[in-house]
């Protein structure tokens, strides 16, 4: 048995970090059941994706009765209910927390919006690049003198968003065994964006963040702390933080009898450092270079593309990707001593009646 074996979960069907939370209740052995919308959720999701992946799916329309009816049915066997709908959608619908407490006090009623269940902003339209905006996540990154640079959609959508939804629903749960009751898990991916910024406020507040942007210790303005260009155009990543890393780091590098370069955190001497660095990486491939630091404690790694990465020796002994359903995903994570996740199923259709079948 999984961690969360016998837990039930209805998911309504959204974008990004809906799925993404679902998901990783479902890789832990929760039994999440997707309620689709007739048509699907449109062309920015892959149909039967990784992120669906663990599902049973049913397709409802839940703005007709029979939809509505078959929804309630199982929000009445349920343990959890995700919804990603702006405010008020819920209510108007027929299921919100209000109608489903009735009916199932013991419900956890997960809402993952981008700005919330109240605020000025909690009616906007929003993505993941306005939720890092506006929770102050978003200008550090980027080099100096340009313009902040958008980090995909991993930070607020998943990170700050599905994941906190996660979170907040096993925190639900475990209240709910000594409460007996359930309650409402509001997860804003702009509350949760500006939670990822902590570290950050407290190296802000203690002076250790003096720079603009790309100018600090660990946004690239140090050049140990920053990637570097090969000579076959792929990339290596260098942490080299502590100076026992950085002298490692030299010596990778053969530069650990250079008597004129900068010290490691004279900051009038990094743009010199800088430059040495990028010559001596252009030096060699890659991978030559990955294998010059293979045997010492530098923090250097090669960087990988999400293609490249299932192969990466490591990755393969630690099984960090599996197969589900002929692609190549991610594997459940964290792991378990007691009770490890298996690999996950594809997403599979199935009727209202064959899931309370089972849930009864």
């Amino acid at each position: 048995m999984s961690a969360l074996s016998g837990i039930k979960v209805v998911e309504l069907a959204g974008l990004a970090p809906g799925p993404f939370g679902c998901m990783v209740l479902a890789d832990l052995g929760a039994d999440v059941v997707l309620v689709e919308r007739p048509g699907g959720t449109g062309p920015l999701v892959p149909q039967s994706g990784p992120l669906q992946r663990g599902r049973r799916t049913v397709t409802l329309d839940l703005k007709s009765p029979d939809g509505l009816t078959g929804l309630l049915s199982l929000i009445e066997k349920a343990d959890v209910l995700v919804e990603g709908y702006r405010p008020g959608v819920a209510e108007r619908l027929g299921f919100g927390p209000e109608t489903c407490e009735k009916i199932n006090p013991g419900l956890v009623y997960g809402r993952m919006t981008g700005w919330g269940q109240d605020g000025p902003l909690a009616p906007a339209a929003g993505h993941d690049i306005d939720y890092l905006a506006i929770a102050g996540a978003l200008e550090p990154l980027g080099r100096p003198g340009e313009r902040p640079h958008a980090p995909i959609n991993l930070l607020a959508d998943f990170a700050g968003g599905g994941m906190l939804l996660a979170v907040g629903v096993l925190a639900a749960l475990l209240e709910r065994a000594r409460s007996g009751r359930g309650q409402v898990v509001d997860a804003a991916m702009v509350d949760g964006s500006a939670l990822l910024t902590t570290f950050l406020h407290g190296m802000i507040g203690s002076g250790l963040w003096p720079g603009g942007r790309g100018e600090n210790l660990l946004d690239g303005g140090a050049p140990f702390y920053d990637t570097y260009r090969a000579l076959d155009g792929g990339y290596l990543a260098v942490g080299a933080l502590e100076p026992q890393f950085y002298a490692a780091l030299l010596k990778g590098l053969g530069l650990d009898d250079d008597p004129e370069l900068p010290a490691q955190f004279d900051h009038e001497g990094w743009p010199e450092l800088r430059r040495v660095f990028t010559e001596r990486f252009a030096e060699r491939t890659r991978d030559e270079w990955a294998d010059v630091f293979a045997g010492l404690d530098a923090c250097v790694s090669p960087v990988l593309s999400p293609v490249e990465a299932p192969d990466h020796p490591h990755n393969r002994a630690r099984s960090a990707f599996v197969e589900v359903g002929g692609r190549l995903q991610p594997a459940p994570a964290p792991r378990f001593g007691r009770t490890p996740a298996s690999v996950p199923e594809p997403s599979r259709a199935a009727t209202v009646a064959e899931v309370l079948a089972g849930w009864s």
